[in-house]
């Protein structure tokens, strides 16, 4: 795995066309760096309750508040970084190597996950001492 640290982990500004009948956000071409394939989203979490607990070894991840606001811890084996997602025109860019944790979801939070790749189970690392053994030089 290749060695990715925090400061490879972005914040990325959506695109917004503004219209008095609402706001529409555009995520397409050079928005991103990379080609969704994947998207989806978690609803209805549970303000006590957290998701993510992993990382991805070739994946890529885009998160965006649409509502509310949430969370997301960062670890690159080494630092930790938090940040708050509460506007649905900045999304936080994960790359590979970055395990996350997604926690604090407000009521009515809604995050939207566009991903580089399919599901692939093999593309997760789910433990965390896994996770760290990974990030440990060979």
């Amino acid at each position: 795995m290749k060695t990715i640290k925090l400061s490879d982990i972005r914040i990325i500004e959506i695109p917004i066309v503004k219209d008095s009948r609402g706001n529409l956000g555009v995520v397409e071409g050079s928005t991103i760096p990379f080609e969704t394939k994947r998207v989806y989203y978690l609803y209805d979490v549970p303000t006590s309750a957290y998701r993510g607990a992993h990382a991805h070894k070739e994946q890529q991840e885009l998160l965006i508040a649409l509502s509310g606001s949430f969370d997301v811890v960062v670890d690159d084996g080494e630092q930790k970084k938090r940040f708050m997602l509460n506007r649905p025109d900045t999304g936080l860019l994960i790359p590979p190597g970055i395990w996350r944790e997604l926690e604090h979801f407000s009521s009515g939070a809604v995050c939207l996950v566009l991903n580089s790749g399919l599901f692939e189970e093999s593309d997760y690392i789910r433990d965390y001492e896994s996770f760290q053994d990974s990030k440990r030089p060979l």
